[in-house]
């Protein structure tokens, strides 16, 4: 969806762009010779009334000459605006909102995020092509994507795994190069898609310290749901899944451990496809105090 809004910015801003460049090129000046004629014709036509007459006649025909049709004003009105919001969603800052709670407790259904589109990469628009190197995913972060299944569709997971990592996730406890991630228990959250209260912990993921939710008590059946490309990097065991994460590529959980369609179902996010890094909540119109910076 994201991918289609940014063809149709781009649409547009090629076509008013096109009409605005066409206009100052060329129509401008063709307008400016029409008010010049319009304008001596008026002083002919004047000539002898009061300078109040005269002024008010003059104004009147330098408008009608240099009136524009409706689409020509449209557009050339609308460009400086398209090109700004399409240079600012391309290049620095592009909204999102988070459509399901397998992010919770860190992002909630309804969050309206902010994604950083440089932390990664400067890439081309529409085409997604990376052009200027300015960083790589970090373990911890929370990153936008486009789903590897239906790349039409951005989806928001935690990196979990870098190129070259060994990642397991056995009997619901997550193992980073062959060590157990650490996790801190911290009380119980409310779930709404559950309608129940669900384990909550603390948890560090690189330098990254966040909260997740593990339901210890239900059993977790994760098989891959399509032959995703390097499928063989990952074994599926009774217990859960052991994954080596290939060259370029990422592996991503949902923050709702057991509640989160990610890469140990549906395989790893080639960098080609990443949109940026998630940094702030910058609203949810039914909790007004979830704005802020994300974790």
């Amino acid at each position: 969806m994201s991918w289609n809004f940014a063809l149709i910015l781009f649409l547009l801003l090629v076509l008013t762009g096109g009409i605005w460049l066409v206009d100052r090129i060329w129509l401008r000046s063709r307008r400016r010779a029409r008010i010049a004629e319009a304008v001596a014709r008026a002083d002919l036509e004047t000539a002898g009334a009061s300078s109040e007459h005269v002024a008010e006649r003059r104004q009147q025909a330098a408008q009608e000459a240099g009136r524009m049709s409706w689409w020509l004003e449209y557009a050339v009105s609308f460009f400086p605006v398209i090109l700004f919001v399409f240079l600012l969603r391309s290049f620095v800052v592009e909204p999102f909102r988070i459509p399901s709670g397998s992010m919770l407790p860190t992002l909630e259904s309804g969050d309206l995020i902010l994604v950083n589109k440089f932390s990664y990469g400067i890439r081309l628009p529409v085409l997604d092509r990376k052009v200027i190197d300015t960083g790589s995913p970090k373990r911890g972060d929370i990153m936008v994507f486009r789903y590897p299944v239906e790349p039409q569709v951005d989806y928001v997971k935690r990196v979990i795994g870098l190129p070259g990592d060994q990642i397991a996730y056995l009997d619901k406890k997550l193992y980073l190069n062959g060590q157990e991630v650490a996790r801190a228990r911290d009380g119980d959250y409310f779930e709404p898609d559950r309608v129940s209260y669900t384990a909550k912990f603390d948890e560090k993921i690189g330098d990254v310290e966040h909260k997740i939710l593990v339901d210890e008590r239900s059993f977790q059946d994760i098989g891959p749901t399509w032959t995703y490309p390097n499928r063989q990097n990952c074994q599926y065991e009774r217990n859960g899944i052991r994954c080596t994460v290939p060259e370029g590529q990422y592996f991503v959980m949902g923050d709702n451990r057991d509640n989160s369609l990610d890469s140990r179902y549906w395989g790893f996010v080639p960098d080609a496809n990443i949109v940026g890094k998630t940094f702030m909540i910058w609203m949810n119109f039914g909790d007004l105090g979830r704005i802020g910076r994300v974790h």
